[in-house]
């Protein structure tokens, strides 16, 4: 059976449970990239990702005496969501493995949903071995997140949703962790619209593919530490590997700042709630402007973020747009010195957002003191003008 029938069943089989989402175009994105952009709303899916057309494929195949036996699965979060969900509809029980570090939000979720979770391990790959060891033990059916035909084949339904309704696509940009949604997209644009291409998007410090499709084979990650902790997976599924190796699709990668600019500006101009594994794509857009024939479609593969994450990222996401200024300032130890760098500051036109004295260093004088503070600015150039006026009065100023 082709891919193409594989993923018109399961859009079959998700009529009436997996929303069709939206696709928004964005202004901004398409100045930045010099071409037209659309964003594929996966975050504003049932269950908050794409998750949930893979998960509820699988288990809507599984037989009466498979159902009986309850699924077991493995996740950071929006597969453990989309299990969870699907398990509820379906009338199966749900044991999910998480790590120990997973989001708030997603844990309390997943339970919501009506799945036992566990929490073991602190990254996707042990809550995997964990749960392949549950599924030996019990009998419980493994609903892998992304290393099955089933859960491909339901990731790909996103494409046939992208091609009616941006019908001149020319690229699509897609987060990739262990490959489903990446491989399920490449191999239906391949049978439908062959001009189309599929560009896979990773961490760069959680990036089996790259080297994976060097070696010809899924080679472990030699890192995984990121913030886009939905596609931190050390390990290409055997399945989608293969897909995306003979689909030929492109894998690229973006860095930390790339991704929280990214987060940023689609919360800012697109007024859209992402985690930043879901703003992989919108990332590489934003690395590397005019580099993507259009028009392009970013997935927004999920929404789950934890509001202390994001609380972390927007302003990791503010300094790298230069929107956030940290600074040391050394000043004399006396009375009215602290005021008069907060009137000089007010002066640059920066909102002081943070003030912290340090009394003691190999660097200061017996009477002197350096004051660490935190200043919104206005963008790059306010940040320059900011240091220029500090140091033209004469403060000792360094951009920490």
């Amino acid at each position: 059976m082709s891919w193409l029938t594989e993923v018109r069943a399961a859009a079959a089989l998700l009529e009436g449970v997996a929303t069709r989402t939206p696709v928004q175009d964005s202004r901004a994105l398409s100045q930045i990239a010099g071409v037209e952009v659309w964003l594929k709303c996966e975050n504003l899916q049932r269950a908050g990702s794409f998750k949930l057309r893979g998960a509820y494929v699988r288990m809507a195949r599984l037989t009466q005496a498979e159902r009986a036996r309850g699924v077991v699965a493995a996740s950071a979060g929006n597969h453990a969501q989309g299990v969870a969900l699907a398990a509820r509809l379906l009338g199966i029980d749900a044991v999910v493995y998480m790590p120990v570090d997973a989001a708030l939000p997603k844990l309390a979720a997943t339970r919501e949903y009506g799945a036992e979770v566990r929490l073991v391990g602190t990254s996707v790959d042990e809550a995997l071995a964990a749960a392949l060891a549950e599924s030996e033990r019990t009998g419980a059916v493994l609903i892998h997140p992304y290393d099955h035909r089933d859960v491909v084949a339901g990731q790909g339904t996103v494409a046939l949703e992208i091609l009616e309704q941006v019908p001149d696509v020319a690229t699509i940009l897609v987060p990739v962790g262990g490959g489903g949604l990446a491989a399920g997209i490449a191999a239906t644009v391949a049978e439908l619209r062959p001009d189309v291409k599929v560009i896979g998007v990773q961490a760069a410090r959680a990036a089996a593919y790259p080297p994976s499709l060097a070696a010809g084979h899924p080679v472990r990650a030699t890192e995984l530490h990121t913030m886009a902790d939905g596609i931190a997976v050390g390990m290409p599924g055997v399945v989608p590997f293969d897909v995306i190796r003979q689909t030929g699709c492109e894998i690229r990668t973006v860095g930390e700042e790339d991704l929280s600019r990214a987060l940023l500006l689609v919360a800012e101009r697109a007024k859209l709630l992402v985690e930043p594994s879901g703003a992989a794509g919108v990332a590489a857009l934003m690395a590397a402007p005019g580099a993507f024939a259009g028009p392009v479609v970013a997935v927004l593969s999920g929404g789950n973020i934890d509001p202390l994450v994001l609380l972390r990222v927007v302003r990791h996401g503010l300094a790298s747009a230069g929107r956030y200024l940290q600074l040391r300032v050394v000043i004399t130890d006396a009375p009215g010195a602290l005021a008069g760098l907060l009137a000089a500051l007010a002066a640059t036109g920066g909102n002081v957002a943070h003030v912290q004295h340090v009394r003691t260093g190999t660097d200061l004088a017996i009477d002197e003191v350096e004051i660490e503070v935190q200043v919104e600015t206005k963008g790059p150039e306010h940040c320059t003008q900011v240091l220029e006026q500090l140091r033209g009065a004469g403060f000792r100023v360094q951009n920490a």
